[in-house]
């Protein structure tokens, strides 16, 4: 039997069209960098460059911004056999305006509609999918048909391969880069990145039913304040942790901006990790090495406040480079900076 990957993502792929020059509006911007995106995507990729096993689920257009998708995917040694093309729709590419420290407006070109919501349940592999140490999926997974019942479905045979989404225990996970733990490694970990993009959806109200069926199948829940409202109508962020773990999440992780992230476990353990002081170049991709870093610490064994800092220093390092994918970093830039290198 193949080995398991430690983690598979699946959800949006796309091309990063980047400026190359910062505080310039996107009409006046003269030259643009292009780079692999998509959050679950990112994640992938984020994770690999600490030494995890990875592998994303999602669709391209048959065109070449999809082959350079496959070619870069291979560069960050992301396995693509579950990337597939989908005839008639183009490979999503999206745009961004780089207005530090905290202005980052996007500009997604999805229509008619994206590939990544083409994903059909026939064609996953879900022994796969059931078999991976971690799993990722995104909110915008559950926005269209036939992605919505694909990533349900996949998300049901986590619980049924794991005998319910809070199935825990210690032994599984290989070690990364990096990834000396001392506590027990979570096995059969399904994340669900709450992911809430406004454009992607007619209202909110549309969104929480789908979320509320996400969450009693997953094992950890990640987002930031808007997306934790979207998914508990609630904003405080204390009550949006115990909301998540009341829908059934073992570990409720909330992103706060310039105050931090408050991770908490349902055995009651809370962990409130302050913002790392760093020049802030782009903080698109910060959330997503974040997620890659996140998943490396649980797969390690580590304990919740190592694995919540390690995470917050990985999307700081992110948050400081220009682009999101080539942007990840390795365990050592990680360790640097929570050093003070």
């Amino acid at each position: 039997m193949t080995e398991p990957y430690d983690l598979i993502t699946m959800g949006r792929i796309g091309v990063d069209i980047y400026p190359l020059q910062t505080g310039v509006p996107l009409a006046e911007v003269e030259t643009f960098g292009k780079f692999l995106g998509g959050s679950a995507t990112n994640v992938a990729v984020a994770a690999a460059r600490l030494g995890r096993r990875t592998a994303v689920i999602s669709r391209t257009g048959r065109d070449p911004f999809g082959d350079y998708l496959h070619r870069a995917l291979a560069d960050f040694r992301v396995d693509d056999r579950w990337l597939t093309a989908v005839d008639g729709l183009p490979t999503p590419v999206t745009f961004c305006e780089i207005f530090p420290p905290d202005d980052f407006p996007l500009y997604f070109y999805r229509l008619p509609k994206a590939p990544d919501l083409e994903i059909h349940a026939d064609d996953l592999d879900l022994a796969a999918v059931a078999a991976a140490r971690v799993f990722w999926m995104t909110g915008t997974g559950l926005c269209a048909e036939p992605s919505r019942t694909a990533t349900l479905t996949a998300l049901r045979a986590r619980s049924a391969g794991m005998g319910g989404a809070g199935t825990g225990g210690a032994g599984a996970g290989s070690e990364g880069a990096g990834s000396e733990g001392t506590g027990a490694a979570w096995p059969g970990v399904t994340v669900f990145d709450l992911d809430w993009r406004p454009m992607f959806w007619k209202d909110p109200d549309e969104a929480r039913p789908h979320y509320a069926e996400a969450l009693r199948h997953a094992t950890v829940a990640v987002g930031n304040l808007d997306e934790c409202e979207i998914a508990t109508g609630v904003r405080e962020p204390q009550a949006c942790a115990e909301a998540l773990l009341t829908a059934g999440v073992r570990l409720a992780v909330v992103k706060q901006g310039p105050k931090g992230v408050l991770a908490l476990g349902a055995d009651g353990e809370r962990v409130e990790v302050p913002p790392l002081a760093v020049e802030v170049v782009n903080g698109l991709g910060a959330g997503d090495a974040f997620g890659g870093a996140l998943c490396h610490g649980l797969l390690a064994g580590w304990d919740l406040e190592r694995t919540t800092r390690y995470a917050n220093a990985a999307g700081a390092v992110v948050a400081s480079r220009l682009a999101c994918s080539s942007a990840m970093p390795t365990d050592a830039e990680v360790a640097a900076l929570l050093a003070g290198g």
